[in-house]
């Protein structure tokens, strides 16, 4: 069958309108979208785009908070605006039927950082049965983010306990912060919900840097992965011109 794939339109066509970015995602040969925070946009405007084009949305994040917050469920004294992010972002999967809410931890460290984002975690996966997800950002991007390395996220999801609580392995992130991304997602695969990719270190198409994503794409395929795999990369300009990688580069579309 071949794997197939996630337009991520947080970065891809970003100067459409949400429901417009769904149709040329559609268009482009995409089989599934999945985007940032949509809260902008009517949740039926963009469930409409979703029907009209038979994309399934795969996942949306929590809100980053206020001005120079990424996320806000590790930090300390903000659970009550963490779990409204929560709520907020479940409602919103809801509406256009996404299959995960990927809850953002934030800048913070320590213990009760670590505790305060537990709590919001727990908080999450009793309010709804689909998959939330968590991320770790690398620290060249996000420095001060709390979620950076997939040991930690390792433990944090066991810590947890939730079996609709799922690792987000971003081939980009974890080559960063970590290298060995094959390996990491051969031994991680039963704690991942949902793969993304992009070129390291540019973070822009998969057809240049220092990963090979011809080669990773054969790996996750030989694993069996059946979700489409989320192209969240920087296209640096329009998106069209930097999608030969879904014929010539991957060789699986």
């Amino acid at each position: 069958m071949g794997l197939k794939f996630s337009a991520n339109l947080g970065f891809l066509w970003q100067e459409l309108a949400l429901p417009d970015a769904i149709r040329a995602a559609k268009v482009a040969g995409f089989v599934a979208v999945e985007c940032h925070w949509p809260y902008d946009v009517p949740a039926a405007d963009v469930r409409a785009a979703l029907e009209e084009t038979g994309l399934p949305m795969l996942g949306l994040n929590t809100r980053r908070g206020q001005a120079g917050e990424n996320g806000l469920s590790a930090l300390p004294g903000r659970g009550a605006d963490a779990r409204a992010a929560v709520d907020e972002a479940i409602a919103y999967a809801d509406a256009v039927d996404a299959g995960a809410v990927h809850v953002m931890s934030g800048f913070a460290i320590g213990p009760e950082a670590e505790a305060a984002f537990i709590d919001t975690l727990r908080y999450a996966c009793a309010q709804t049965a689909r998959t939330i997800l968590i991320e770790p950002l690398n620290s060249y991007d996000a420095p001060g983010y709390f979620l950076t390395t997939t040991a930690q996220a390792e433990v944090i999801i066991a810590q947890v306990g939730a079996a609709n609580l799922k690792l987000m392995f971003d081939c980009y992130h974890v080559q960063l912060m970590e290298g060995d991304v094959t390996h990491r997602l051969e031994r991680l695969l039963p704690i991942i919900g949902h793969i993304q990719f992009a070129s390291v270190p540019d973070r822009g198409a998969p057809d240049h840097g220092e990963l090979s994503y011809p080669h990773v794409f054969g790996i996750i395929e030989r694993l069996g992965w059946p979700i489409p795999l989320g192209a969240e990369y920087k296209p640096g300009g329009a998106t069209e011109p930097t999608l030969a990688w879904m014929d010539i580069e991957a060789g699986l579309h």
